[in-house]
């Protein structure tokens, strides 16, 4: 009897990981110290600036880059290089989210100089060695290990000043990470057992930072679902979900983290039929953290379709998770119209996996950017449709 057995690669990422309430401000020269470096190139955004100047006092910042945008513009990589360059640095310092972290990754790819980060939301990219450029509305995403930051600092208390709003589409930024990496193109066990327990921790993690902002420990545990969700992300590649919203984000500019919010249920609806163990693997994490499908734990329901099921499970935690943040759910309001819906389309099929679960098509991707587009509800898309 012949067995066909699926290959599999991990790679683990060299990496230190620093974490607790106040780290930042303890372990900053010493974690400069463990790479024999000194000269600092301080990345952080206007808003960001009077918290990374005082988790930076004592260090020898020689040159400071504010000019932070989203999906990295070609021209800000321009700049933050000629300013590393020009000043002599030898150690990027990233403090923000993921557009900072991102432009510190866009130095390093040409400039080849370690990165410590030390972020402020939920957005991962802390823990992957994936970059990503704009240049004229196309972004463009390669991976580098050199961009993969030496040593990433996680302090839950740096989260506390984070508007609720961008809380919540951060860390459903970091659920999508999760998500994606049970169907991504190079999905295997360490991705998945990864994936899955991010799922659940920033399940836990999410609902107890909006319900008492000074819960370090929801905050903390918020971040360690983000690292392993970045981390599985990372292993995994980027499936069906990043590949559309790289596509939206470069082409249309619209809000990152509240783009992969508004997505992300959508996906699940059309790939879960097709995933029912990854299905099975969110929903069971979700309830898990308290989200069953009717709004608390062990509501998981059966049916004669095994597949449509766990598709249906999966997608009403996911539902009741946002039930209870209250996100984003339409693309339109972030800037997308409706007219622009079959371009999306047709430029998100050219980046479709050809690993995804199941085929897509140009008519797939508008009806499933559509509905994201007007604010609809996500559906479970049949197999047979």
């Amino acid at each position: 009897m012949k067995v066909d057995v699926m290959t599999t690669a991990y790679e683990a990422r060299p990496q230190r990981v620093v974490s607790g309430p106040g780290a930042a401000g303890r372990v900053l020269p010493e974690e400069l110290a463990r790479l024999g470096v000194s000269r600092v190139m301080l990345v952080a955004a206007e808003a960001e600036l009077e918290l990374a100047r005082r988790i930076t006092i004592g260090l020898d910042i020689v040159a400071t880059f504010t000019g932070v945008r989203p999906h990295v513009p070609v021209e800000v990589a321009e700049a933050a290089r000629a300013l590393a360059r020009d000043s002599g640095a030898e150690v990027l310092l990233s403090v923000g989210g993921g557009s900072t972290t991102g432009t510190a990754k866009a130095v390093a790819l040409t400039e080849r100089l370690p990165i410590v980060a030390v972020p402020t939301t939920y957005a991962g990219s802390e823990a992957t060695d994936l970059w990503g450029l704009t240049d004229e509305n196309r972004k463009t995403n390669g991976t580098d290990p050199a961009v993969l930051p030496r040593t990433v600092v996680y302090d839950p208390e740096l989260t506390a000043t984070m508007p609720s709003h961008l809380t919540i589409s951060s860390g459903l930024n970091a659920l999508a990470h999760c998500v994606d990496s049970l169907w991504a193109p190079s999905a295997g066990p360490p991705s998945t057992a990864f994936a899955v327990e991010g799922i659940r921790l920033l399940g836990q993690g999410l609902p107890g930072v909006l319900a008492d902002s000074t819960d370090l420990q929801a905050r903390q545990r918020s971040q360690e679902g983000t690292y392993l969700a970045a981390a599985a992300f990372a292993s995994a590649g980027s499936g069906m979900h990043h590949k559309i919203c790289h596509v939206l984000g470069g082409a249309y500019n619209l809000e990152h983290a509240a783009m992969h919010a508004v997505v992300l249920p959508h996906v699940l609806g059309f790939n879960g039929p097709a995933a029912p163990e990854a299905a099975d693997r969110v929903a069971i994490a979700l309830d898990g953290a308290g989200f069953g499908p009717d709004g608390g734990t062990n509501g998981l329901s059966g049916s004669d379709e095994p597949e449509q099921a766990a598709a249906a499970n999966a997608l009403a935690t996911l539902q009741a998770l946002y039930n209870s943040l209250g996100p984003s759910t339409s693309l339109g309001e972030l800037g997308l119209r409706v007219e622009q819906v079959p371009e999306a389309a047709r430029l998100a099929l050219e980046t479709m996996p050809p690993s995804n679960p199941r085929p897509v098509t140009e008519e797939d991707l508008r009806a499933l950017i559509g509905r994201a587009q007007a604010g609809e509800r996500a559906v479970v898309v049949p197999l047979t449709h």
